[in-house]
């Protein structure tokens, strides 16, 4: 269940599906990877324009709270501020199979697209625990199917796509989203947020300002031989965050960096093995960032941007917080326990006892 269906009080209003799709044109698509004993694993794609409009830029902004992570192709967004390509989440050692899917679904769907270079944006999170992270199940075809595979509408949470086999505080993580509606005079826009959960101790969560973590039982006994105990909150968490109130590049990146307090709501303190990566941007103002060959024809055109004054960003920020928050927790209530390679079990989250504890402190709505 998502976390709304638990109960669990939650400020803002939601879009109609409360997730990042309720931003017009978005659209997000899996590819999930679950064989024998050793796979557990997956791609994620999120359009910000749809496949027809991959090519059509978007202003953009980057924050790294913890930069033990990868994000491709993000020089170019901070050089042009814009997003022109789909965003793929998959896990840390499948970033080239994926980079180079991006390149061949672009090269035989939009020919027109920047012929001579690329710079797709790929980044991931670290499954190596459930998944044989070090096989080759990711393969480049699996890039193109889940750019194939992204649609519009509700988004299917938990054990799927790039977050197949992630952890979360402890308990099976995965994948999330949410949105806010933000009014802004007579206008409506949306905020919507995509969480790759797979950070956090356990000691460490909070729901709804619940420290529940310290109450729940400990988590799984020691590695087997010949294996490195993973410290407590190691693992990377990706938040992609969207909106189509009409923004600056510089203003993404503000909107970017609230996904920090967002996730410091649910109880991380920000381990230093956890690649903690954030990225945002605005559908507004289509075509206003183009980065095109000149043509020679003598011409020298200007292009323009509307945009929220910068003292009126507040609203979005708190939209921003809310979302990531919730996306998080949706991860939570929305994944089922796995079993993965070597044998390893993560729990999902015991909704039960979170219920009671919530309860408890008269915190369920």
């Amino acid at each position: 269940m998502r976390a709304r269906e638990l109960g669990i009080p939650l400020t803002g209003e939601p879009g109609p599906w409360n997730a990042i799709t309720d931003v017009p044109g978005i659209e997000v698509g899996y590819v999930t990877l679950i064989e024998g004993d050793d796979v557990r694993t997956g791609v994620t794609a999120l359009l910000p324009r749809g496949r027809d409009g991959v090519g059509m830029p978007c202003a953009a902004g980057l924050h790294s709270f913890n930069g033990n992570g990868e994000m491709t192709g993000t020089a170019w967004i901070e050089e042009s501020g814009s997003l022109a390509v789909p965003v793929l989440i998959t896990n840390t050692y499948a970033v080239g199979p994926v980079h180079r899917g991006v390149v061949e679904w672009v090269r035989a769907n939009r020919r027109d697209m920047a012929p001579e270079w690329l710079l797709p944006v790929v980044t991931e999170t670290w499954d190596g625990h459930l998944n044989d992270i070090h096989g080759s199940a990711v393969e480049s075809r699996h890039a193109a199917a889940a750019i194939e595979a992204a649609a519009s509408g509700p988004v299917e949470e938990g054990c799927v796509g790039g977050g197949t086999g992630m952890r979360c505080y402890g308990f099976k993580g995965g994948s999330g989203t949410a949105s806010r509606v933000v009014e802004y005079g007579e206008d409506r826009y949306t905020v919507g947020a995509f969480v790759q959960a797979n950070f956090g101790a356990r000691r460490e969560l909070v729901v709804a300002g619940v420290p529940v973590g310290r109450e729940l039982p400990d988590g799984p006994g020691p590695e087997p031989d010949g294996e490195r105990q993973v410290p407590p909150g190691a693992g990377s968490v990706i938040v992609v965050v969207a909106t189509d109130a009409p923004l600056l590049p510089g203003q993404c990146e503000a909107l970017a960096r609230r996904a920090t307090l967002g996730l410091a709501r649910t109880g991380t303190t920000g381990s230093h093995f956890s690649g903690d990566i954030f990225l945002a941007f605005s559908t507004a103002n289509e075509g206003a960032l183009t980065s095109t060959f000149p043509e020679d024809d003598g011409s020298a055109p200007y292009e323009s941007m509307r945009f929220v004054p910068w003292g009126r960003m507040d609203p979005f920020y708190g939209a921003v917080v809310e979302s990531v928050e919730e996306a998080v927790l949706n991860v939570l209530t929305g994944a089922h326990a796995m079993t993965g390679r070597a044998g390893h079990h993560v729990p999902a989250l015991p909704l039960d006892r979170v219920s009671a504890l919530l309860a408890a402190r008269g915190a369920v709505a």
